[in-house]
């Protein structure tokens, strides 16, 4: 069988970088088209900088690249320097968009103020989650969690919510209105999910029990064309006594139809057993938190 074709590190670069750039203009238009028209305050520091916007009309886009840039300092090191380019990278094109969007889009995408909370929720979460799976960050809030989460099993999306909560309830004290405050929280909740769902999705991974006589073959192709490893386990048939050799693979969610499509290939008569698992980690996947 032949090896499988490795993608030259300049492509895996381009195409890293190339969703990060997507991701923040998502994120930056989440806020100048719905949150910011809207008078809307998120979290992170981005919902900072759009409090110090609302109380003084100093654009987003400064406020954000002077607070991020003192943040990377902290970050940098601890997460290494390519955390700390990709979030320069991130920090800067965030500006920009911030700096190019806002003055263009005055007023909310929707009417509704709750529909602009709701979807700018969503699209900012899913966006910064989207940058998460690159191994950047949007800078602000997310260096602290990415750092937590970096040597503790936790979720940055909730530690990102915890972490946005003095953020947002500091919102009353600029328009002393429960209503912005209660927007804030609903746009937090939202994008906090988004980012759990996106991530839990990226590291989503599943166990198939493959039952075959002709286990040899099957377990060759998955480990040639698929390239993962294979577990052979010893069996036997309770009514037939019979031997029987028993894989068990451990591959992401998204490829157990590569799985799936060789096992038919070589068995379409074979018994397969699919388990979805909470955590996998070791060579191939997540690396052993403490």
């Amino acid at each position: 069988m032949a090896p499988r074709k490795q993608t030259h590190p300049f492509w895996i670069f381009l195409k890293s970088y190339g969703i990060i750039t997507f991701a923040l203009f998502a994120n930056a238009l989440a806020w100048t088209a719905f949150l910011l028209p809207s008078e809307i305050v998120g979290g992170g520091i981005t919902g900072l900088s759009a409090l110090i916007y609302y109380a003084t009309g100093i654009p987003v886009a400064i406020t954000l690249v002077i607070m991020n840039l003192i943040l990377l300092s902290i970050g940098v090191k601890a997460l290494g320097v390519g955390f700390g380019i990709k979030t320069v990278y991130s920090a800067v094109v965030l500006a920009f968009f911030f700096g190019l969007l806002q003055p263009l889009i005055t007023e909310p995408i929707v009417d509704d103020r709750f529909m602009s909370a709701i979807l700018g929720g969503m699209l900012g979460g899913a966006s910064v989650g989207l940058v998460f799976t690159q191994g950047g960050s949007t800078g602000g809030t997310d260096i602290i969690a990415m750092l937590i989460a970096k040597y503790r099993n936790i979720s940055q999306g909730r530690i990102i919510l915890y972490l946005d909560l003095l953020i947002i309830s500091s919102s009353y004290l600029l328009f002393q209105s429960l209503e912005v405050m209660v927007y804030g929280y609903v746009t937090m909740a939202v994008a906090s999910y988004s980012i759990d769902m996106l991530l839990m999705g990226h590291r989503r991974s599943v166990q198939l029990f493959i039952f075959s006589p002709k286990y040899e073959e099957i377990a060759e192709k998955i480990a040639n064309d698929i390239g993962r490893g294979i577990t052979l386990l010893n069996g036997q048939g309770w009514y037939s006594r019979e031997e029987s050799a028993v894989l068990v693979v451990v591959v992401r969610r998204h490829e157990s139809s590569m799985v799936f499509r060789t096992i038919k290939e070589v068995d379409p008569e074979a018994f397969i057993s699919v388990a979805n698992v909470m955590g996998v980690y070791g060579k191939g996947f997540d690396p052993i938190k403490y």
